[in-house]
């Protein structure tokens, strides 16, 4: 069973910064693809940032020169430091794996429990 815990939400001031992680366990054999998503009620869950296992990343055009993504091989876990927010970055944030379990096993998807983050003055 692998479980995927998102931690760092919250509210922050306009400008503020946060630091998302997301740590996953549990029987993991290799971990190609990590990535966050964000999603509002009523809306679709939009790609923010993605990094692959060979370092390669990509960004939503929102938030591009102000959102880094990375990630720890060795530690299973993702970050997301999020810079200069705005209140239109006011979301749930869930992060996703893909991942096999197994050296013969499919890739799959995995998601986490999601964290809120909100940015109000």
């Amino acid at each position: 069973q692998v479980q995927l815990v998102e931690s760092g939400g919250g509210l922050v001031q306009p400008g503020g910064s946060l630091r998302l992680s997301c740590v996953a366990s549990g029987s993991i054999f290799s971990i190609n693809f990590m990535g966050w998503y964000r999603q509002n009620p009523g809306k679709e869950r939009d790609l923010v940032a993605a990094i692959v296992s060979g370092g390669s990343a990509n960004y939503a055009d929102s938030v591009k020169g102000r959102f880094n993504i990375s990630r720890d091989n060795a530690k299973n876990t993702v970050y997301l430091q999020m810079n200069s927010l705005k209140p239109e970055d006011t979301a749930v944030y869930y992060c996703k794996h893909v991942l096999k379990t197994t050296r013969r096993g499919l890739f799959s998807d995995y998601w986490g429990q999601g964290t809120q983050v909100t940015v109000s003055s």
